[in-house]
């Protein structure tokens, strides 16, 4: 098919140069490759769409075209053939409280081909409550989630728990992606086991750790915990189906918790305080520390042995000395280390103050009118 579709075109031409015949035959080719030009402007464009509108539903009487059904094979799908459409993958499921697993699933099927338009079928709340059992959102809500998902291309509602040779052929589904695992339901071991006996199954990989039901049991477990997170944001005990008395122990707790946090609050400011105070205290201790060293230093450089202190007082002394020199006393030679000052001259008080008792009685007896004449 790919080899004739580019042959084509040479055939055309060479179809033009003939008669009449030919240019009849060129003018259809023509319209034939501006045909097709315009279907792969089509197919390119869908991308964008998915991008940037929701998926939209499919029809409910399926795909409504005049070209006959033809299943491509594996072999087609995996070369990217037929050219003139993409290959239709059919994944399906409950998808409720939608999550990564089944937004991995999707991936996976969407690159199965070169060339893949994805469809997903999804149950509806009587067949899904019936076979499986109840689920948290409602169909509509499952439906608008597919919708935007980035890899769907088409939805289809209400989709049959067991697929049927006329559902596949009425939405001209070429393969059928699901993980490998049988799916046990409505008294079959394997629903899809007619699909893989057909040739027309492609398995995808479970995601481990997430899924509705681990959703779901998070939730049942920690019951108290997301009660009392809903109160608080303002839901009332009705609307959660909460009785009086577990209504009145779950606000109770969320007091207490509440004074739990701001103790704790407290005890990390205290903790941040008392941190702070003790990188302020080590810092003056060391700032001490070091104005300490520098003070003792200073002392020893001044006033030790070899200080600038005892230098002043020996340059001192020598200044003194020069200033009023040492005399040596009577009979010893000049040059005795032993010698004493000069005296001093007496002051002239100091001369008054102390005469000397023969100068005094002589005065005595030389005073005026006195007969010392007479006196031998």
């Amino acid at each position: 098919m790919v080899g004739r579709r580019r042959n084509g075109p040479r055939a055309n031409n060479g179809a033009r140069g003939s008669g009449g015949n030919g240019g009849g035959g060129g003018s259809g080719g023509g319209e034939q490759r501006q045909s097709q030009q315009q279907q792969q402007q089509r197919r390119r464009q869908k991308p964008r769409q998915t991008l940037s509108h929701p998926a939209t539903f499919a029809r409910a009487k399926g795909s409504e075209t005049d070209v006959p059904y033809e299943r491509a094979t594996l072999e087609q799908a995996r070369r990217g053939t037929p050219a003139d459409r993409p290959v239709r993958v059919y994944a399906d499921g409950i998808f409720d409280l939608f999550h990564s697993g089944h937004a991995r699933a999707l991936m996976q099927a969407k690159n199965l081909f070169p060339n893949t338009q994805l469809i997903v079928g999804v149950c509806s709340d009587e067949l899904t409550h019936k076979y499986k059992g109840y689920t948290v959102m409602t169909e509509d809500e499952r439906y608008d989630a597919l919708r935007h998902c980035r890899y769907v291309d088409e939805v289809v509602r209400d989709a049959p728990w067991t697929l049927s040779p006329e559902f596949l052929k009425m939405h001209r589904i070429d393969f059928v992606a699901h993980d490998d695992i049988p799916y046990t339901s409505a008294g079959s071991e394997d629903v899809y086991k007619h699909i893989k006996e057909s040739g027309m199954f492609v398995a995808t990989k479970r995601t481990d750790g997430i899924s509705t039901s681990d959703l779901i049991t998070r939730i049942v477990r920690d019951y108290d915990v997301y009660a009392r997170r809903n109160l608080q944001r303002g839901y009332t005990a009705r609307e959660l189906n909460v009785g009086f008395i577990n209504d009145k122990k779950y606000r109770l707790q969320n007091q207490v918790d509440k004074m739990k946090e701001k103790v704790h609050t407290l005890e990390e400011k205290s903790k941040d305080l008392v941190h702070r105070v003790e990188e302020r205290s080590h810092d003056i201790i060391l700032k001490w520390e070091e104005k300490s060293r520098e003070f003792i230093g200073n002392f020893l450089e001044l006033f030790g042995p070899e200080g600038a202190w005892t230098m002043i007082q020996e340059r001192s002394g020598r200044v003194l000395q020069a200033l009023s020199p040492y005399t040596s006393p009577v009979g010893s030679p000049s040059s005795s280390p032993t010698r004493g000052r000069s005296p001093s001259p007496p002051s002239p008080q100091h001369r008054r103050r102390f005469r000397s008792p023969t100068s005094t009685s002589k005065t005595c007896l030389s005073r005026p009118g006195s007969k010392g004449e007479g006196v031998k």
